[in-house]
This record gives C-alpha cells, sequence and structure tokens, in this order.
C-alpha cells in the first residue's frame, strides 16, 4: 500500500490535480463515471454521502452539493491536502486521510460511491461487507469498475500493482454482503453497479 500512497503523492507533486482540468480532460475522465454515476445516487439535501477515494475532490464538487453531509476518504496525504484547498468553498465536507478498510467510521450513510479507486482494494468481498455495514437501511451503493484488466498501472516513471474488478465476481460479492443489485450499465471505460441495502423485515 506504500507505493499507492507514494504514487497519488507524486501526481500533486507533478500538479496532476483533474478538478482543475481542461474541459476535455474533464469529458475523458467522466468517462469512468459522469451523470448517469452520480443520478444513480439519488441524493438530497437530507441525505449523507461518502465517496471511497475522493482524490483531489474531482466528483466531490459534483456531489458535495447535493446532499446534506459529504465525507470523503484518500489514502494519500497531499491528495486529502489539495482536495481540501479544492472544497474549501463547501461547508458540509469532512475528508479522512487513510485506508477505508482499516479506518473505523463512527457514522452511517445514505449513499457510498466509488470510481477509478476498487482496482487498489484486494479483498473485494470485505471492502462490499464494509460498505454494507455502513449503509443505512435503503441506502445505495454506486461502484465504477474500470474495463482495464492490467495488473498494474504503469506511467513509466513508476509501476504499481493493481486489482482488476471482475463484474461477474464483483455481482455476486455484492449479494453476499445482502445488497440488492437495482441497476447495472456501462460507459466508455467502466461497468458501473448500483445496489441498494433492504430494510429489515
Amino acid at each position: 500500500m506504500n507505493e499507492v500512497i507514494e504514487h497519488y503523492n507524486k501526481l500533486i507533486d507533478e500538479n496532476n490535480d483533474p478538478v482543475h482540468d481542461s474541459k476535455p480532460l474533464k469529458d475523458y475522465m467522466d468517462k469512468w463515471d459522469g451523470e448517469r454515476f452520480i443520478e444513480s445516487m439519488k441524493l438530497n439535501k437530507n441525505k449523507w454521502a461518502l465517496e471511497i477515494g475522493v482524490g483531489t475532490g474531482r466528483l466531490a464538487i459534483k456531489v458535495a452539493p447535493l446532499c446534506q453531509l459529504f465525507w470523503g476518504i484518500d489514502i494519500s496525504p497531499k491528495t486529502i491536502s489539495r482536495a481540501a484547498e479544492n472544497l474549501s468553498s463547501y461547508h458540509n465536507i469532512q475528508l479522512i486521510c487513510g485506508d477505508f478498510m482499516s479506518h473505523e467510521f463512527t457514522d452511517s450513510f445514505d449513499v457510498i460511491y466509488s470510481s477509478l479507486t476498487f482496482m487498489h482494494i484486494e479483498d473485494k468481498l470485505s471492502a462490499i461487507k464494509k460498505i454494507a455495514s455502513l449503509l443505512k437501511d435503503e441506502g445505495i451503493f454506486v461502484l465504477s469498475m474500470d474495463k482495464n484488466r492490467d495488473k498494474f498501472i504503469d506511467i513509466g516513471t513508476r509501476k504499481i500493482e493493481v486489482y482488476p474488478d471482475d463484474p461477474v465476481i464483483t455481482r455476486k460479492f455484492v449479494l453476499e454482503a445482502n445488497l440488492n443489485l437495482v441497476d447495472e450499465f456501462e460507459t466508455e471505460h467502466a461497468y458501473v453497479i448500483v445496489c441498494q441495502k433492504a430494510s429489515p423485515v
């Protein structure tokens, strides 16, 4: 995990910040999520949302205005610091520097989502079960899974191992975590699943 932290810290050192990308680059990044991804969250001003892998705030800038409270967690200290700068005009945001898998949350959420992050998580079943435990009843989980099945991110100067997502296996994990699969769709570069936690009978 240290190499992942180092990679994303270096991206900030290199001034790689999608929040400040040109419109063509922003449109390109939206090919992993985009409007339908956000609409699937069914946000309103009474809901609490958590983003796993908030990065510098590319999606948070769009999501935070739509909910009552927004949390974002990211493992890279420099990335979280940049996110705090980018999101400083919003007053409903809490940012956490930490590993989602080990962080102990004290809140539950109406919406949890993640894009371009799950490939860094090796134990995906445990991650989805943790997400299910953090969701309120009828809460929604939206996950974007990169179609790229390469086992490394290679940008020339550094190479880090990732764990590609298999949509078929992920669907099984969702059911095993007692979440209902309510929608799924594809973007140009990703498979997206939308899940909901059932209310107790």
